[in-house]
């Protein structure tokens, strides 16, 4: 049997394992051990005597992916962007945003709902876990839209499809993993996702006071709120601000030169101002022990899924499987834009049974260089490109465009994650009820989607200045 042959029924199992309930992570693991096996084992001729030298052969590769790949500096990105968020919100930031948002916008029809949209975007600048940001909103914005008659299911719909814009706005742990898989700046593709996360607020904003207009007793507008109020409530929300630029400082300086530093050490110090800020706050001993425990926990499940799919990642290099992939894209009869409008839906797809991480995990070191293929190449220039793109700009492009797919499978049933999460946090919802709240949410992802596919300078602009 070929190599290809080979890759293709261990995927296949791998599949067939994600689906039955197998955790990605063991799943991905197994199927490119037993790839790996595989693939030396015919190399042999499948002798019996020789298959134990498969076999050490196979687990020497296997061992050595996990040291070699995670020891990477880009990595320690993820720890210091997680523990970020959830001292922020053993500060207070989180209530203190909501409460800046609430003043400023609540007059608007559905003006809580927006507001909760932006104090969300406002959280995701520093945190880079959606389901955190889910859980924490549930809690503080949920209980103000109910006591002011918002329909129960729009409120959760609102707070899921709202904790999604974590995953995009930098810092974002998935955006550093994508940049990891696909070998690309981690700096140029944090800056990437600052536009367009923004911009998935402002359509979600949008389509909320659209809806608040059209059925006013979904959301009333909130009133009341003085000037000075307004004001006073500011302050509270600067540290968000001092981080969000320290960030973008580490990775591009904005006042010309050479940027501060790396992204890491942006991510560290930006963790260190918000401990400070915490420790002025009051917080106690036992919720910075619970901010570093949920930090650990968070990072070791990132990070064990990582080890796992790149052990199957190498296994696909020895399969070949990305390279016939790549050579199968580029002899379809379709246009360039058709077949990645294509790939965007089947990730659509994909994401109702796998979660985000995995699923980007998995499928990248196939797709990525099939889309690359389709532009022209990793060394293609801009004239010469199927997109109008260089290569590393498409990189670029493509990476938001599938963490925006990832943030859209956050909140699809079955298994939208962040749908779980609100549903969990509250006794009075039930999941269906969730499920039910996002459904408008999915024309402002698809209208988001579309408008980033076809002006791409949206999420290019920035990177492009970073040169």
């Amino acid at each position: 049997m070929e190599p290809i042959e080979i890759g293709l029924w261990v995927t296949g199992g791998l599949l067939a394992m994600v689906v039955l309930g197998m955790r990605v992570a063991f799943a991905a693991g197994l199927a490119g051990l037993a790839g790996l096996i595989w693939i030396f084992w015919a190399k042999f001729g499948y002798d019996p005597a020789r298959f134990g030298k498969a076999l050490t052969v196979s687990v020497k590769i296997a061992g050595q992916v996990p040291h070699s790949k995670v020891s990477s500096q880009a990595l320690s990105l993820i720890p210091t962007f997680i523990l970020i968020g959830y001292l922020a919100y053993y500060a207070g930031l989180t209530r203190a945003l909501f409460t800046a948002a609430k003043r400023w916008i609540a007059w608007l029809p559905g003006g809580l709902a927006v507001s909760t949209v932006f104090a969300t975007a406002g959280f995701a600048a520093v945190s880079g876990a959606s389901v955190a940001t889910s859980a924490v909103f549930a809690r503080i914005a949920i209980p103000e839209m109910l006591d002011i008659g918002y329909n129960k299911r729009f409120a959760a719909g609102v707070v899921a499809a709202g904790g999604t814009l974590a995953s995009l706005i930098p810092p974002s742990a998935i955006l550093v993993i994508y940049a990891i898989i696909v070998e690309q700046d981690v700096g140029k593709l944090l800056l990437a996702g600052f536009i367009p996360g923004a911009f998935s607020a402002v359509i979600y904003g949008l389509l909320i006071v659209g809806i608040a207009v059209i059925f006013k007793s979904v959301g009333p507008p909130v009133k009341g709120f003085t000037w000075g109020q307004r004001f006073a409530a500011l302050p509270g929300a600067l540290p968000i601000i001092l981080v969000v630029v320290i960030i973008i400082c580490f990775v591009y300086n904005p006042f010309g030169g050479d940027a501060w530093g790396t992204p890491t050490e942006g991510g560290a110090i930006g963790a260190f101002i918000v401990f400070l800020y915490a420790l002025k706050e009051g917080m106690k001993w036992a919720e910075l022990k619970s901010a570093l425990l949920e930090t650990a926990k968070l990072t070791v499940m990132i990070f064990t899924i990582i080890w796992g799919v790149l052990i199957y990642v190498r296994f696909l290099g020895f399969a070949d499987l990305p390279g016939a992939f790549s050579d199968w894209i580029t002899t379809l009869e379709m246009s360039p834009m058709v077949i990645l409008i294509c790939i965007l839906l089947a990730y659509a797809v994909l994401g109702m049974f796998m979660d985000a991480i995995g699923m980007l995990l998995l499928t990248l070191p196939v797709v990525y260089p099939a889309v690359m293929a389709l532009n022209g190449g990793e060394s293609v220039a801009a004239a010469d490109s199927a997109f109008g793109m260089s290569g590393t700009m498409c990189a670029i492009w493509f990476g938001i465009l599938v963490v925006k797919m990832a943030e859209f499978c956050l909140i699809t049933p079955p298994i939208g994650l962040n749908c779980f999460v609100v549903a969990g946090v509250r006794d009075d919802l039930s999941v269906q009820d969730v499920f039910r709240g996002v459904m408008p949410f999915f024309v402002a992802d698809a209208v988001t989607i579309a408008l980033l596919v076809a002006f791409p300078g949206i999420v290019l602009y920035l990177p492009s200045l970073a040169g």
